[in-house]
């Protein structure tokens, strides 16, 4: 089977996650690095909205200062903090088989007083613009709440695009589980940070991954090894970028800072993607 040349791996990060990995684009785009060239981009929660508007054409420069909550009436997010707080728990509790963890973690979601699913798909279906699958290679990260297994959405697999970009976003006790022919969907991310191992067969992996700092590096070691890439690049936050973050990950008012964050981290980035992909293509 032929190698897919280049795959993009884009993480979660929730709302200060999404605008740096937006400007992060934006500055590589500007160094002569466009991550939308990658031949196959997976996309996870955050890495979902910035991964769809790569794929689609979009102008990432757009979500230098995007719609904030208050502008967004019914689909503002509407979050349960005693349930995300429950949510983290049960994902953290090494008695649980992690598929069990996350049927669990699927009640809760239903048990969650959030916005309903119509403005959430219309929330995202406003940020990302773009409503039809892209004639390429798109995978989308959500997670079944009945099972708890891994769903991978693609332009063939029944979900239109901006519903498809809502499941992949929708945190329990943040916003509900989308219902997709008949079965209900949570965010990628409940599984895994990244979900890199979906990314299987390039010769050059380049995952982006906001939350890197919070979590440990095992578990992407061994999703990474699963795709058998050649050559893995994996870009995070810098310090700069981080103090942007705060201590809050869904802090609207930290938007602007983090993406500028990435724009200027593009700076530092480029040469060591360019270089893999030079290396591999020449």
């Amino acid at each position: 089977m032929m190698k897919t040349t280049w795959a993009l791996v884009l993480g979660g990060g929730g709302v200060v996650g999404t605008a740096w990995m937006a400007g992060l684009a934006s500055g590589l785009r500007r160094e002569k690095v466009d991550l939308a060239d990658a031949d196959l981009i997976v996309g996870t929660s955050a890495g979902a909205i910035v991964g769809t508007m790569l794929a689609t054409g979009q102008d990432l420069d757009s979500l230098d200062a995007p719609a904030r909550p208050a502008d967004q009436g019914d689909s503002a997010p509407k979050a349960d903090p005693g349930r995300v707080t429950e949510v983290f728990t049960l994902l953290g509790d090494a008695g649980l088989e992690p598929a069990d963890a996350r049927r669990r973690v699927g009640r809760l979601a239903l048990a969650a007083e959030t916005i309903t699913e119509q403005a959430h798909i219309a929330g995202m279906s406003t940020l990302i613009t773009a409503r039809e699958w892209p004639d390429r290679e798109l995978l989308i990260t959500a997670v079944d709440i009945e099972t708890g297994e891994l769903k991978v959405w693609d332009r063939a697999g029944g979900a239109p695009l901006p519903t498809a970009v809502a499941s992949s976003c929708a945190m329990p006790g943040i916003f509900p589980p989308i219902t997709i022919n008949g079965r209900q969907y949570m965010d990628g991310g409940i599984v895994s940070g990244t979900n890199a191992d979906v990314a299987t067969g390039a010769d050059v992996l380049v995952v982006v991954e906001p939350l890197a700092h919070l979590f440990p590096r095992e578990p992407l070691e061994r999703e990474l090894a699963a795709t058998g890439a050649d050559t893995v690049i994996t870009i995070n936050p810098d310090q700069a970028a981080l103090d942007a973050f705060g201590p809050d990950l869904g802090d609207w008012a930290a938007w602007q800072p983090a993406c500028q964050a990435g724009i200027r981290q593009a700076a530092t980035t480029a040469e060591r993607v360019r270089a893999a992909w030079r290396r591999h293509a020449g």
